[in-house]
């Protein structure tokens, strides 16, 4: 989890680089996610501010997804923005001089300010030269083109007594988390700044239904079974 803390002190690059920080808690408010009162991401919306990039991206990051050297078009939203991973997994569209890329956002960028983005050398490469370093930009967060349902994972350690989960391949960002033992009386899991939703007293020993909820307040309900450390459960569907 702290890689990049290491990472920034053995490079230096022309940008603000990222490293993995907490931030606080996150909510869902009318297409929006912000439990910081500086965030301002909404849906769509565009926003304007500064793009940098960091040498060591390699699509892993503070949302905790893994590597993934086949996509590396990803970037680090700045810390206000980032609002306790909110956005972790979500898509953005970002203009520079040169032209528009799509990224994933993967990562914080702690030392950003509000409305920048950290982007990882591909990235940056499609929306200006490498030498400018800093450049002015207008992004906004949008679907991801991902194709098959969202996908479940349950985190290293985790057990009937303490249950982590995260989603991943999710179209829309996810806003909240809910776990039931009987399918009609659901408990809601908080987020952390590291990308899964944790219940400290765990989902028990039998398969559970869970609900997410996306960013304009679709809903996808699933079956899990019971917990077993670092297994990937397919769901059933993709937000529209």
């Amino acid at each position: 989890m702290y890689g990049r803390i290491a990472a920034l002190l053995l490079l230096a690059t022309p940008c603000a680089c990222s490293t993995k920080d907490a931030n606080k808690s996150a909510n869902n408010s009318n297409w929006s996610v912000a439990s910081n009162p500086t965030t301002t991401v909404v849906l769509g919306n565009a926003r304007t501010g500064q793009a940098t990039y960091y040498d060591f991206a390699n699509g892993d990051g503070a949302c905790m997804f893994g590597a993934s050297p086949d996509d590396m078009n990803v970037a680090a939203l700045n810390k206000p923005d980032y609002s306790n991973a909110a956005f972790c997994g979500a898509c953005a569209d970002v203009t520079g001089p040169n032209g528009t890329i799509r990224v994933r956002l993967v990562d914080q960028c702690p030392e950003c300010p509000s409305g920048n983005l950290d982007l990882s050398p591909q990235a940056f490469a499609k929306i200006a030269d490498l030498q400018q370093g800093r450049v002015p930009i207008t992004w906004n967060v949008v679907a991801c083109d991902v194709t098959g349902p969202v996908n479940y994972r349950f985190k290293d350690g985790s057990s009937q007594w303490w249950t982590a989960v995260q989603i991943a391949n999710h179209r829309l960002p996810i806003t909240k988390f809910e776990w039931s033992s009987d399918g009609s009386n659901f408990k809601e899991v908080a987020r952390t700044d590291y990308n899964f939703f944790v219940d400290a007293g765990g989902f028990g020993a039998s398969p559970v239904t869970v609900r997410i909820t996306a960013i304009d307040g679709q809903t996808l309900t699933d079956s899990l079974p019971s917990v077993q450390e670092l297994l990937v459960v397919q769901g059933h569907a993709q937000f529209q």
